[in-house]
């Protein structure tokens, strides 16, 4: 009688524990996996490379038997999405606004004014440049427009290794 008491109780302690812990915050979006340590929910199917570029993961809410089933039968997912943190223990900041919004992903990042015909993007941080058309184009966050020969002559290299047509 008392071993079958103490199971029960383990199994409830365990259900309760695992249900606390893959619990996403109320106010991170809907389909919310997890929490990137600079603030930004992850929506991806899996741990890995989901808060890439992100400074890591900090907090998981996904078990990991729903991630795996979880991505087998879906399109690829949305990278990250920008939010406020919940309760991180960083430093107190300005509440988010739409403007901070860009900070999510370069993706996501309204383009940078200027550019036009026989313009490239030049990444400044990482000395590739970017062709019109291209996803990167004017959304990096450092960089500046010039033309194709001027960034090659500055030693940027083509994104890819594609040169602009």
């Amino acid at each position: 009688m008392l071993r079958m008491i103490r199971v029960i109780t383990a199994v409830v302690g365990l259900g309760v524990v695992g249900a606390a812990w893959a619990q996403a915050p109320a106010d991170a979006p809907a389909g919310t996996t997890g929490q990137c340590k600079d603030g930004t929910y992850t929506s991806q199917a899996t741990k890995r490379g989901a808060c890439h570029g992100h400074k890591g993961v900090q907090a998981w809410y996904a078990s990991t038997s729903s991630s795996s089933s979880g991505s087998a039968g879906s399109s690829a997912p949305a990278k990250t999405t920008a939010s406020a943190p919940a309760a991180a223990p960083a430093p107190a900041a300005a509440p988010a606004t739409p403007a901070s919004s860009s900070s999510s992903s370069s993706s996501t990042r309204q383009q940078a004014p200027g550019g036009g015909p026989g313009q490239v993007w030049v990444n400044s941080s990482s000395k590739v440049y970017h062709c019109p058309g291209d996803r990167w184009y004017g959304k990096t966050k450092a960089g500046s427009y010039m033309t194709e020969a001027d960034a090659k002559a500055q030693g940027n290299r083509p994104d890819h290794g594609k040169a602009c047509q």
